[in-house]
């Protein structure tokens, strides 16, 4: 390259080089705008981000609100859903009715072990408006389950909280049976009615008593009592402040035993040794022992409700219930049946009651009976009318009348008092002068006339003991201010002292607070309900109390008026 070349190349390069830096100014504003966009986009996106917070705060609030409400509204005993939806339910994927039983008790079972259970909810027994005493306890009310309900005590807490003032868990027999062949229990719907020849399916007393110890030792360890023997001891004895079978404050669990099948009812030493061997087992962790002495579908087991055999098995119980490892004993009840209702079947039962000194009577069951004719019109669904033939003791809202006639019979006849009263180990006193008694005529003095110028006077009302209503209808006037007793001769007998009155619980056909109402009115403590609770499900109790409230108020207003 010449030296002109050379030179012109020179001068081209610094032109080159002083045109460089005339890019630069186009490089800045690109930058510029592109950081401008990346801001527009940040704030675009923290626009759409806090929408999608709103919207998921909003959504959040609303699904933990229906989820609240639907867990207190599915869990409420007050519920329609209970009635209207779950028996149904039930009673469809279930066509069976035992299957349909065993569900429901598995279901309530599981859904209490996570809290989901219902339960009756508010404080409406707080009020004390239902309350009543039985067996020294006040009751926060008077409905309970009939037994059947829960065989083999698995869910007596959850029937608790359905709103039951007594649960009945049974029958449980010493052994255990399978039972009768299946199947074994009949639907009739339209009645809401029941067949049932179940034939005392049980475990067995030893495995229930096994459930209902760690039942007692859980309640132990949650009371900051521990877990073993001792705390079970202490809950057992009264210690904790609650009934050592129901474990809750106002109210009571009963525990129904029953003999073996093939236990001969002409052995009545067997008998004995089944029912008290049973109570031997389940008896400690009772509030009340039921002796079943009623079912139909056990042969020759109502044949125990003869005067003889019946007061050897309920003394043989007595006998048992004292032997219990427990600073309080359980009361004792029997469970008779609605077919035995002449006045010699109820006399006898009555006299067997207060020969062998139970507490109570448990008036009705399932009758071998079937329903008078229906009303004029009235179609039975073909299929039922067939289940009608089946074998078996039926349960429904037509029993309510029989129950309510014997209740009143009962309360009758228990009230007349023992037909013989034995001598007592030693005499009973003259209760105001200390004087021995002699005979069976009683004689209570009062001022009536005068007898000395101070104005004393005196007048006397005879007692007859032969007479026994005469006894139950003056125990009221036998106060601290109550006149003195002498006593005046007839051979062979000797008072006793006067025995507390003898409970009555009612169960048969109760479906509604009227009819509980009316069967407390005839001389009732408790009204228990087991068919309509498989027809009315989990707010069946809720509801009949509610009635009963409802039906106070309505006669509260109308004696105002």
């Amino acid at each position: 390259m010449n030296s002109a070349a050379q030179m012109r190349a020179l001068r081209v390069r610094p032109s080159i080089a002083r045109c460089r830096p005339s890019y630069r100014p186009f490089q800045y504003p690109t930058r510029r705008a592109s950081t401008e966009t990346t801001t527009a986009t940040a704030a675009a996106t923290n626009v759409h981000s806090a929408s999608t917070r709103t919207k998921n705060l909003v959504y959040g609030t609303v699904l933990t609100l229906g989820l609240s409400f639907g867990y207190l509204y599915v869990t409420d005993t007050r519920a329609s859903i209970h009635e209207w939806l779950i028996v149904p339910a039930l009673r469809q994927i279930y066509p069976d009715g035992e299957e349909a039983h065993h569900a429901g008790t598995r279901m309530l079972k599981v859904l209490h072990s996570f809290g989901l259970n219902p339960r009756e909810r508010g404080v409406a027994d707080s009020a004390g408006d239902l309350a009543v005493e039985v067996f020294g306890h006040t009751l926060s009310n008077p409905i309970g389950t009939s037994a059947g309900v829960d065989k083999g005590a698995e869910i007596p807490t959850p029937l608790f909280e359905l709103g039951a003032g007594i649960v009945e868990v049974g029958a449980i027999t010493l052994l255990p049976q399978e039972g009768n062949p299946k199947p074994r229990v009949f639907r009739l719907p339209s009645q809401n009615a029941l067949i049932n020849r179940y034939g005392f399916n049980s475990e067995g007393a030893e495995l229930v008593a096994t459930r209902l110890r760690q039942r007692v030792r859980e309640f132990a360890y949650h009371a900051g009592l521990g877990l073993d023997e001792d705390a079970e001891r202490i809950v057992l004895n009264g210690e904790a402040g609650v009934p050592p079978g129901s474990l809750l404050a106002g109210r009571l669990m009963a525990v129904q035993v029953a003999k073996n099948k093939t236990t001969s009812e002409s052995d009545i030493d067997a008998v004995v040794r089944d029912y008290a061997t049973a109570v031997g087992h389940v008896g400690k962790y009772a509030d009340i022992l039921v002796v079943n002495v009623s079912s139909p579908n056990t042969p020759g087991l109502r044949t125990l409700q003869n005067v003889e055999p019946l007061t050897r098995l309920l003394s043989g119980v007595v006998q048992a219930v004292k032997k219990i490892d427990r600073k309080t004993k359980p009361a004792i009840m029997v469970k008779v049946s609605p077919d035995e209702d002449s006045v010699e079947q109820i006399s006898g039962i009555c006299e067997a009651v207060w020969d062998s000194g139970v507490d109570g009577v448990i008036v009705g069951n399932t009758t071998k009976k079937r329903p008078d004719p229906f009303p004029k019109g009235y179609l039975l669904p073909e299929s039922e009318a067939k289940l009608l033939l089946e074998q078996g003791g039926y349960s429904g809202p037509q029993m309510f009348e029989r129950t309510l006639a014997l209740v009143s019979k009962y309360r009758k006849g228990l009230d007349e008092g023992p037909k013989q009263i034995p001598p007592p180990d030693k005499p009973v006193a003259n209760q105001t002068t200390g004087d021995e008694p002699t005979s069976s005529n009683l004689e209570t003095s009062q001022s009536s006339s005068s007898t000395s110028s101070s104005g004393s006077s005196k007048t006397t009302t005879t007692l007859d003991l032969d007479q026994p209503a005469a006894l139950s209808s003056n125990v009221d006037d036998l106060s601290e201010s109550a006149p003195t007793l002498t006593l005046q001769s007839t051979p062979n007998i000797v008072p006793a002292p006067l025995a507390p009155r003898k409970v009555i619980f009612a169960t048969g056909g109760i479906t509604n607070g009227r009819q509980a109402r009316e069967v407390l009115d005839a001389g009732a403590s408790v009204a228990q309900v087991y068919t309509a609770m498989i027809y009315g499900g989990a707010g069946t109790i809720s509801r009949i109390k509610e009635e009963m409230r409802d039906e106070a108020k309505s006669q509260s207003t109308i004696t105002k008026r």
